[in-house]
Parts: C-alpha cells; sequence; structure tokens
C-alpha cells in the first residue's frame, strides 16, 4: 500500500524523515555551542585594532564574524567615523560616476575582500598569538609535586644514555634541574626564599653544549626554550629584542603564562654578546644587549610579544615574571684560551721550582681554568657575570670519546645508518680499525663531534647508493682501509643454495 500524499505534494513519510533530522539537530545545537564555547573559552579574546588581551584591555565589544574590539578602539575609530561627511560624499554626483566608472560592473578595481571568518583562530587572530586564560586557582595547590620529581642521580642517567663523556657537566645541570624543580613546587621553604641558580657552560666547538640541553628538553616535563643570542640587538634596532628569549619560551608553554614562568631557558653562543673592543660607535649587539639581560636573569616583569619576536609587529603582548625563570647560557668563547694563557704566564718564575712558560701550549683543557677575570677580560661585564653564579665547562674530544659518540648513544650515527640498511635487508658493521680511523680524522677537522657526521657522509655515499642495486648483498663491513682510501669495504653474499660464484662469503638464509 502507497503512502498517502499531503496538499504540499510531498509523502508522509519522507515529511516525518526531515522533521526527525532538524529535531536531531536542534537537540544537538545546544551541545555543539556548549563545546565550541569550552574550547574557544581557553583563550583571552584579543582587541582586532590594537591586539591587547582583555586582561589588559578591559571588557571587549562582541562584533560579528567573532571579532572583538576593547573600549578604547572603540571609541578611537566612532570619533574618527564622525569627522567625515558621508551623507555629503554620496549626494556628490562627481563622486557617483567615478564610482561607477572605476566599477564597471566588477568591483573595485586591485580589492579583492576576504572572509575574516574563514582565518584560523577568533577574528582572524591565529591560536599561536592568543594567550590563554588564567585558570583559577583551588585553594593552595601546589605547582607539583614534590614526589615526582626526578632525582639528579635519575636525570643524569637519562643523560648518560644520549651524551658520552662530559660527567662533570651533567652532574652540575642535573642538581640545577632538580632545584629548580623544587624552587618551583616550594616556593619558599621556613620562610626562606630559595634563590635560582643561573649557569653559564663554557666549551669548545662540537663539545656538545646545545646537545646535552637539547636532550634534556626531550627527557623533562618542564617547558624549555633554545635561543640564539647572535640575533639579538638592543630595542629599537634591526634585530630580534631581547624579550624574544621569553617569547620562545611562551611559545614552548602553549602560550600558557603561567607554565611558561617555571620553565628553562637556554642562550646558545652567549660569547658573540661581548663587548666590543676598540670602538666608538654604540654597541648595539655587545654591551647592551648584556645590559638589557641583566633584569631578565635576577627576574623581572616583561612583556613579550605572543607569536612574534619583535613587539613591532601588532600581536598581543603578554606580561611574565622571570623570577622563577632558569637561564642557562652556552657560548665557545674561541680566543678564551689566550686570556687564560696570559694569565698563567705572569704567574711564572725564576728558580728550581719554577714553570716554564710554553708548558700550557699543549694542554688541550686549558679552558677549565678560567676564571671570572678572565671572561671580563674576554667582553663580559661583570653585572651579567654576577648573575650567572654557576660558571663550569666541558672539555674537548679526544679520540676515545670519538669511538664512543660514534656506536654508544642511543640515537648514534652509525645506528641511524645500521637501521636505514636494514630496511634494505643488509647488515651494516664497522670493525674496531674503522672506527678509529674514524676519530683520527675527525680529531684533525678540530670541529669536535660535527665533523665526524660529515666524514661518515663522504665514505657512505658510494654504498648507500651501489647496495639498492643488487639483492644479494647481505652484510657490508666497512674496515679501515676503506676509510683510508687503500682499499674496499668487505661484501657479503646471501645465497638460498649456498653456491658462491664469486668467491665471497655466503650468509645462509633461513
Amino acid at each position: 500500500m502507497l503512502p498517502q500524499k499531503c496538499g504540499m505534494g510531498v509523502y508522509m513519510s519522507d515529511f516525518d524523515e526531515k522533521d526527525k533530522s532538524q529535531l536531531e539537530d536542534a537537540r544537538n545545537q545546544p551541545e555543539k555551542e556548549e563545546k565550541k564555547e569550552k574550547k574557544e573559552s581557553d583563550y583571552e579574546d584579543v582587541c582586532f585594532i590594537c591586539r591587547r588581551p582583555e586582561s589588559k584591555a578591559g571588557k571587549m565589544f562582541k562584533l560579528p564574524n567573532n571579532i572583538s574590539v576593547c573600549n578604547d578602539c572603540m571609541h578611537k575609530t566612532m570619533d574618527t567615523v564622525s569627522q567625515f561627511d558621508y551623507q555629503g560624499m554620496l549626494t556628490n554626483p562627481a563622486f557617483i560616476d567615478d564610482l561607477n566608472k572605476n566599477m564597471n560592473g566588477k568591483g573595485y578595481p586591485n580589492l579583492r575582500f576576504v572572509n575574516i571568518a574563514d582565518l584560523q583562530g577568533e577574528g582572524g587572530i591565529p591560536n599561536k598569538q592568543r594567550i590563554k586564560k588564567k585558570k583559577p586557582k583551588s585553594g593552595q595547590a601546589q605547582a607539583l609535586d614534590i614526589k615526582n620529581i626526578p632525582a639528579p642521580h635519575k636525570i643524569k642517567a637519562q643523560l648518560d644514555e644520549y651524551v658520552i663523556g662530559q660527567e662533570y657537566a651533567k652532574k652540575v645541570i642535573s642538581v640545577a634541574v632538580y632545584n629548580h624543580y623544587k624552587r618551583v613546587a616550594t616556593g619558599t621553604m621556613d620562610n626562606i626564599e630559595i634563590e635560582k641558580s643561573n649557569m653559564l657552560m663554557i666549551g669548545p666547538t662540537g663539545s656538545g653544549k646545545t646537545y646535552l640541553v637539547k636532550t634534556l628538553a626531550r627527557l623533562l616535563d618542564v617547558p624549555l626554550a633554545i635561543a640564539d643570542a647572535t640575533s639579538l640587538t638592543e630595542a629599537g634596532y634591526i634585530g630580534d629584542d631581547i624579550e624574544s628569549v621569553v617569547s620562545k619560551l611562551l611559545t614552548a608553554a602553549g602560550n600558557d603564562v603561567e607554565k611558561a614562568e617555571r620553565g628553562i631557558v637556554f642562550i646558545d653562543e652567549i660569547d658573540k654578546i661581548a663587548k666590543k673592543k676598540n670602538t666608538t660607535s654604540r654597541d648595539v649587539s655587545g654591551e647592551s644587549v648584556q645590559q638589557g639581560m641583566l633584569r631578565l636573569l635576577e627576574g623581572a616583569d616583561v612583556e613579550v610579544p605572543v607569536g612574534a619576536n619583535s613587539k613591532n609587529a601588532m600581536v598581543p603582548l603578554a606580561t611574565i615574571n622571570t623570577r622563577n625563570i632558569l637561564f642557562i647560557c652556552g657560548g665557545a668563547f674561541p680566543d678564551l684560551e689566550e686570556i687564560i694563557k696570559q694569565r698563567l704566564k705572569k704567574q711564572t718564575s725564576i728558580g728550581f721550582n719554577a714553570e716554564l712558560k710554553d708548558k700550557f701550549d699543549k694542554e688541550k683543557n686549558i679552558v677549565s681554568q678560567v676564571t671570572v677575570e678572565d671572561l671580563k677580560k674576554f667582553g663580559m661585564i661583570p653585572e651579567f657575570i654576577g648573575r650567572l653564579p654557576i660558571i663550569y665547562t666541558l672539555a674537548a674530544l679526544d679520540k676515545e670519546m670519538m669511538v664512543k659518540i660514534l656506536g654508544e648513544p642511543k640515537n648514534a650515527i652509525l645506528k641511524q645508518y645500521q637501521k636505514l640498511l636494514e630496511l634494505d635487508e643488509v647488515k651494516l658493521e664497522f670493525d674496531d680499525g674503522a672506527l678509529e680511523a674514524i676519530a683520527e680524522k675527525a680529531m684533525a677537522k678540530d670541529t669536535g663531534a660535527r665533523a665526524l657526521r660529515a666524514i661518515i657522509e663522504e665514505f657512505m655515499l658510494d654504498i648507500m647508493y651501489e647496495i639498492p642495486k643488487d639483492d644479494n648483498i647481505g652484510r657490508v663491513i666497512i674496515t679501515r682501509e676503506y676509510i683510508e682510501g687503500t682499499g674496499g669495504p668487505v661484501i657479503d653474499i646471501r645465497s638460498v643454495s649456498g653456491e658462491n660464484p664469486d668467491n665471497l662469503k655466503v650468509i645462509e638464509q633461513k
């Protein structure tokens, strides 16, 4: 039996289905709006004109397309608009003729209209430039649980899996991070405020300064930002502002101000902001940067741009207190060795127990004898050094450490190539002579651990190119002769039958 038609020409069954779907949408609409409000409530409203957040600008005016405008900008806009005689413009025949001539039925020339609602974030402002709302504190809840803080020996044990050598540096950084966690978790203990201990890390290029901190960033849950001091200049000049190092920390914390205020900042290449010698011009990228960083290191409320490096851009500003932020500075200080040698040579004397002047010329880790006076002579101002109470050095890599770096860490470069060849079902091996030859070549380059990858990339090129050509290759052994260019690698083939026409060693397939 066919369903009866209504007067409107629609079957009753069709009407019921449409009615059901509309009722279902109406029921789900409040739930969808609630989820949308919950999602958007994580961020503060930002003024579309001046980019100030609601916590600074006050209550916002809500306009269509999710645009928010603060009270100040709204009044300035209304005052500006009221100065024009729009009615007179529309009644002016010359203006209307020009308008119609330019439009020609195709719209305004050289103008394209953008739907602001299509842009990411509220009102066209991306979420990376919006500040998260501060959550209301419930009681005296602590930021961290002291029982869950990893002990220094556990942090060091994790670093040992990735970083070879540098035992003293790993011990210092593990204790500093552990104390930083405790300082943030407790705040005050028996009315004694715990001061933070900023650090200065000195070591030759390729000794593992940046790698140590990057490894720490992966292992820890605390927000950590790595910045570079080479691009920093005094405010108002071309380059990044000093506050940009804290802005990177805010980005690492997901624009959460409270989370960023207990983070760690590593500033690399800190030796590049030393005072310029024999200069009469303004030192905007040297001493001026050191002066500007003093309040950051000690602790102050600073306004940082959200999602940008410069305050000149039209971006929101967030206020961050740096009192609980741990700063780790690192640099190679290339000419520091000569300064230390000059100081030590002055201590030599004449007599039976006197030390020879050339005694320190062959000493490799002379940087370990650095003092505050040497850093002052290098170009670091006393106020800056005074805010970095912990100064420690990293030892230059020797041949034995280079060999260990090649194969022992979890993500060692040799393990990476072995994994790549495993995908081609080929086993890659290195004999002891090959590892020593690679280490000797790296030592000659004098660029630290970075030289290892350059050398391996060079001699692995032909192997990575040739192996995919032949499916019979089962194993490749890298020898010292291949590294030194006097021979080739040992190649073993695999065969089902066990026959070997090329007199090579056969790997029987299981």
